[in-house]
């Protein structure tokens, strides 16, 4: 069965100023995710489900959806405040959805087969596609508890621009991911990738693997990570900050933590490069139009 490809296209990207996701940014208008879903296909993904806010629907539709629904099986999920566990609540006040876990769990409905799940507004490049869709594709059917996340290269995210956050990954013989730390300030020295440490500067490989939210699943993490919701909800910490989220890490690490599950660590070539702030934009822009130019992409994607 062929793996799906889970787009998490719900958040707003205040920090943009707007919604990148229906930002053409392509030579043709084409968005970010024209490119994820063009690489998805070749690499042998068989189905799409979008998990967006109603309040976007109709031109989700219109821009997004249109173009994809006779190229691939598409299917269209929503992420909302109140789309709780049975029996669970809205605290008092909230106005914030709940992360990125959160919005995995609104695919639990119709994805029953080993999925992916990206970002909509980060171009991960194509050979990122094909080691997660081997990966998924290799696994004995009913497999349970194999997970796996691509290590994206740090010296392949670095921004132009300054600092940037990255989780950054260790793992063990086996490549199975022992730990995620995340750190707040990475950028190149010179020759060398270093991360602020308090004072300090410490420089690590290139290639050290860092976490992108590129994961891989099996359909059992649905209920695992419905289970660990319920204990985030019921944490009156959880409840009584608004803006707390439950990110797709928290039930990676516990899950890898109690032995229920292995989440193996996908070496890629690809290069990472995403819109964060508008003045990205530009940068961008320009690097799409020189894969078109080059061939990778060719001039009428959909």
């Amino acid at each position: 069965m062929k793996p799906t490809l889970f787009l998490l296209a719900a958040g707003m990207g205040s920090r943009y100023g707007g919604l990148k996701q229906l930002d053409g940014l392509g030579p043709h208008g084409e968005t970010i995710m024209d490119y994820s879903i063009y690489d998805a296909i070749e690499a042998g993904f068989g189905k799409l489900v979008f998990v967006i806010r109603r309040d976007f629907e109709d031109d989700f539709r219109r821009i997004i959806l249109s173009k994809y629904e006779n190229k691939i099986p598409c299917e269209l999920v929503f992420q909302s405040i109140d789309a709780l566990p049975e029996g669970c609540t809205v605290p008092e006040g909230r106005t914030k959805i709940w992360g990125t876990n959160h919005a995995v769990l609104m695919g639990a409905s119709v994805i029953k087969e080993p999925f992916a799940v990206i970002n909509c507004d980060d171009f991960y490049d194509r050979d990122a596609y094909y080691v997660m869709a081997r990966f998924l594709t290799s696994l004995p059917e009913g497999s349970q508890g194999r997970y796996a996340m691509v290590g994206f290269r740090v010296g392949n995210t670095l921004s132009e621009r300054g600092t940037v956050s990255r989780g950054v990954c260790t793992t063990d013989a086996q490549h199975q991911l022992t730990s995620v730390v995340e750190r707040t300030k990475i950028e190149r020295h010179e020759d060398a990738v270093q991360y602020l440490d308090g004072e300090t500067w410490h420089t690590i490989a290139d290639d050290t693997p860092v976490s992108m939210n590129f994961w891989g699943f099996t359909p059992d993490y649905f209920a695992h990570s419905e289970a660990y919701f319920r204990e985030f909800l019921a944490d009156e910490a959880n409840r009584a900050n608004p803006k707390s989220e439950y990110f797709i890490p928290l039930a990676v690490d516990k899950l890898i933590s109690s032995g229920k599950a292995t989440c193996e660590v996908l070496d890629t070539t690809s290069k990472w490069f995403g819109v964060t702030y508008a003045e990205d934009r530009p940068s961008v822009v320009e690097k799409l139009a020189a894969l078109h130019k080059a061939g990778v992409y060719p001039e009428q994607m959909f």
